[in-house]
């Protein structure tokens, strides 16, 4: 989905790796020629009428059939001294051979002939893995330096598929091989999608998020070594550096920050001439979610309120202007870990009503977050010395025949903790500080992504909503097949219910956030996305334009032919 919004005429950001002294020209210029068809009618260029192309018949054939010896040899060595100009002319011209590591001219951008700043190639292109919880992602950028800042040109992108027990680095925990082996497909999309003359000079970076934190360090750092050694021994794209940050585990905060520039940056807020709003940015990942915004303070009595120092206040520099943004990454409250402990909520709630009488397990437990007339098994963590044991498998069941999004509201909401102790006041919830969105954000637009996109999207919700309508699609699905009518012209969308029976639960806990945690009323307005201007939403570009300063921890792996 686009938002339609193109992007404005920005300035200067960073400066950007120089590839050396200018490629040698590649390409041979020949004199011009009139070039004509000897099948195009009389006339269409101009010239001496009276020229015509012979006629092809078969006595031509004949006449050839009974040349001389003498004439065959002449003609043979003609026909191999053009031959050789013709591979000669190959190795020249765009699209020939070319010497390994050098950039060479054939690929062109769309908008210009050459680069702004002569000391820069005209193209350039980074890699970047999304190594998420629940699968990894590769995103393949080609810029062009028609102007004083690259410009995103293209976007490749590929998933990994689905696997039983999860796709991403950490399902792989007992086998940093095989988890380094899980990026291969995503490697041969880069391999494809960049210039072999260009692959020595296009630097890749991994970052992993949330999943991979909760392997703890000695595994995750098992993975991260595996992965590094295999990107350096197998392909050939240069690295970015361990101490760069090259293959790691991102920081929550920085996962939210380059969200937020990457939205910015495609809608044109940022780095232009102007001082324009800028957007607001909830991700919501699998294990956890971030809340990025650029607040403004009212004056009070002659004195402007500031925001206030601490973990949650990042400083950005970014063409030519300062943003002070609030950011904070709630970790353990992702999509797939609200899950979890929405379940474990309700086991334990059933449990402590009866702590002694364990034969409930073997009957279908009722989950007011499951949509009504729907069942899943589900194995839930309870935890090391739990007398139900460490993790137990539950078969559960929705309500019969209504709705229960109240009352998984009511269980979302309690998951939230916001009567937590609030050390800097305000507070969102878990203890987070954070300024009101209501007096410091009140009209700007709020951009929703990730999970809130895959959940709302595919059940017809447009690109800007109200936490209202939510409300209504959370009731309505939550109801179950009797209400799922409202569905059936939009493609696709009950069988995604069907398959889904967690889409109760999670649209739930989404209102939940965004309504209780973040405290947005519900007659406030965020926009859904997954790309904009086609290019896809999320961190990874923000964390991208980075890898084209020439400070940014890589170098060319082949010497390039100056």
């Amino acid at each position: 989905m686009s938002t339609g919004v193109h992007a404005r005429s920005r300035v200067g950001i960073w400066s950007y790796l120089p590839f050396g002294s200018n490629p040698r020209r590649r390409s041979v210029s020949l004199p011009a020629k009139s070039i004509r068809d000897p099948f195009e009618k009389p006339g269409r260029h101009s010239g001496d009428p009276q020229r015509s192309f012979k006629k092809f018949s078969f006595r031509d054939t004949f006449t050839v059939a009974t040349m001389t010896q003498s004439q065959r040899t002449r003609y043979i060595k003609t026909g191999g001294i053009i031959a050789i100009l013709l591979l000669f002319l190959y190795v020249l011209l765009p699209g020939g051979q070319s010497s390994p590591g050098s950039i060479k001219a054939p690929v062109s951008a769309s908008k210009c002939t050459k680069p702004h700043d002569s000391s820069k190639p005209l193209i350039q292109y980074a890699l970047m893995i999304d190594a998420g919880s629940t699968g990894s992602r590769i995103h393949v950028y080609r810029f062009n330096n028609c102007g004083p800042t690259p410009e995103l040109e293209h976007e490749d992108f590929k998933m990994t598929e689905k696997r039983k027990g999860g796709a991403g680095l950490s399902s792989y925990a007992e086998d940093p091989e095989a988890a380094a082996r899980s990026l291969d497909p995503l490697m041969e999309l880069a391999l494809n999608s960049v210039p072999e003359e260009y692959q020595s000079c296009s630097p890749v970076a991994v970052k992993a998020t949330a999943g991979l934190r909760f392997l703890g360090q000695e595994t995750s750092d098992r993975i991260l070594d595996a992965v590094r050694t295999r990107l350096e021994t197998v392909y050939p794209f240069p690295v970015v550096s361990k101490e760069k940050g090259g293959v790691e585990i991102m920081d929550g905060k920085y996962e939210g920050v380059y969200a937020w520039i990457t939205t910015n940056y495609l809608l044109g807020n940022i780095g232009t001439k102007e001082r324009l709003p800028t957007a607001a940015v909830f991700d919501l990942g699998g294990g956890s979610t971030q809340i990025v915004f650029e607040p403004t303070f009212n004056s009070v009595g002659g004195a402007t309120e500031k925001l206030a120092e601490g973990d949650h206040k990042f400083s950005l520099d970014f063409g030519g202007r300062n943003f002070d943004l609030y950011q904070h990454s709630h970790l353990g409250y992702g999509l797939m870990k609200a899950r979890d402990t929405i379940h474990k909520a309700i086991v334990e709630t059933k449990h402590q009503s009866s702590p002694s009488d364990q034969q409930w397990l073997s009957k279908p437990l009722v989950n007011p977050c499951l949509s009504a007339g729907t069942s899943l098994t589900v194995n839930v963590t309870m935890g090391d010395g739990h007398p139900l044991g460490e993790v137990v498998e539950v078969k559960m069941t929705g309500p019969q025949d209504i709705s229960s999004a109240a009352q998984c509201r009511g269980i979302a909401d309690k998951i939230l903790k916001k009567d937590a102790e609030c050390k800097l006041a305000p507070c969102s919830f878990n203890g987070a500080h954070q300024p009101q969105l209501q007096k410091t954000f009140a009209n700007e637009d709020l951009f929703i992504m990730s999970y809130f996109y895959d959940r709302t999207a595919p059940l017809g919700m447009p690109e800007s909503f109200t936490l209202r309508d939510l409300q209504d699609l959370t009731a309505a699905v939550c109801a179950g097949h009797g209400s799922w009518g409202v569905f059936e012209g939009i493609r696709d969308a009950i069988n995604e219910l069907e398959e889904r029976p967690e889409h109760c639960l999670d649209l739930s806990f989404m209102l939940s956030l965004l309504h209780t945690g973040y405290d947005l009323p519900l007659n406030r307005q965020v926009k859904i996305a997954k790309q904009i201007n086609g290019n896809e939403l999320g961190w990874c570009l923000g964390a991208s334009l980075p890898l084209l300063n020439k400070e940014s921890g890589w170098q060319c792996r082949i010497k390039q032919v100056a």
